[in-house]
């Protein structure tokens, strides 16, 4: 994922209202679990969704899929605007997650951050047999508007990335090694982020960068990466779509413009991320 302007990742609607209650996790007793933690990726955020906001049913994305693929009750714990920071407290910048969840309901209700909770859920249900971690888009989209008023926006960014690509390694390193603190032995699968135009070498240099501050820490806690990034890639730059994500149909249309594409999977592009995070998993277990 470029770390592209981001401004409507988050739509709080007012006229909505807030209060409404997030659902519960729903599974039977001794029943295997895959545990989903990040974003608005897992979440399968859609932007400009009115009134679907109202509903987190309306939100179907890989973690779905990955539940029948894997024959595993899914648990979506993601909150759209995660940051990896937000993701472990609760007063570090984040990208929208609190708005959203001060007026929406997520997949699953809880107080706290979203790392506390996955302790306790880890702690009290051994029956989880994967867990999958997206995080890190929304850090760099941080940077990218704290540079948008500068005299040279893309030279702040360039100055900016080394202490980004510090802080996600820093932080995941510490989220990995609190959900391996709670004695969780199982697999941890940390997905990448996809370009959302390979045509564009400045973006999806910067992608790449943020997937290898992701990839760093895994090894030493028994986690492997999701290439999702790659199999994008793979169809995007199929000759008719010339390296782009959006003409692949793999991003959800733009609402001011069905032509274009906004930052988040369409459901072809939570299918293909649901089978790479399934390959992960197999390997594994062999």
């Amino acid at each position: 994922m470029n770390f592209t302007h981001y401004a409507a990742s988050v739509l709080l609607l007012a006229s909505v209202g807030a209060g409404t209650s997030s659902a519960q996790p729903s599974y039977e007793r001794g029943e295997a679990l895959v545990l989903v933690l990040g974003d608005s990726v897992p979440f399968a955020y859609i932007n400009s969704a009115g009134y679907e906001y109202i509903n987190p049913q309306n939100f179907i994305g890989f973690a779905d899929d990955l539940g029948s693929l894997l024959d595993l009750r899914s648990i979506d714990l993601a909150c759209p605007g995660e940051t990896t920071g937000s993701f472990i407290s609760t007063t570090a910048p984040d990208n929208g997650c609190r708005g959203y969840r001060a007026e929406f309901p997520l997949h699953v209700g809880y107080h706290g951050t979203q790392l506390a909770y996955a302790k306790w859920f880890l702690q009290r249900h051994p029956h989880v047999r994967l867990v999958t971690v997206t995080l890190g888009a929304n850090d760099g989209f941080l940077l990218e508007a704290s540079c948008a008023s500068a005299p040279d926006p893309q030279e702040c960014i360039e100055a900016g990335v080394p202490a980004l690509l510090e802080s996600v390694g820093q932080n995941l390193q510490m989220i990995l090694a609190d959900l391996r603190g709670t004695g969780y032995g199982g697999a941890i699968v940390v997905m990448n982020y996809y370009s959302v135009d390979y045509s564009d070498p400045a973006g999806t240099g910067l992608t790449q960068l943020l997937n290898g501050a992701l990839a760093a820490p895994a090894t030493a806690y028994g986690a492997v990466v999701a290439d999702v990034f790659t199999a994008f890639q793979t169809v995007a730059t199929n000759a008719p779509f010339g390296g782009k994500t959006c003409n692949a149909g793999l991003l959800n249309a733009s609402a001011a413009n069905p032509l274009l594409c906004d930052v988040h999977p369409s459901q072809s592009g939570h299918d293909l991320i649901a089978k790479t995070i399934a390959e992960a998993y197999r390997d594994l277990n062999r």
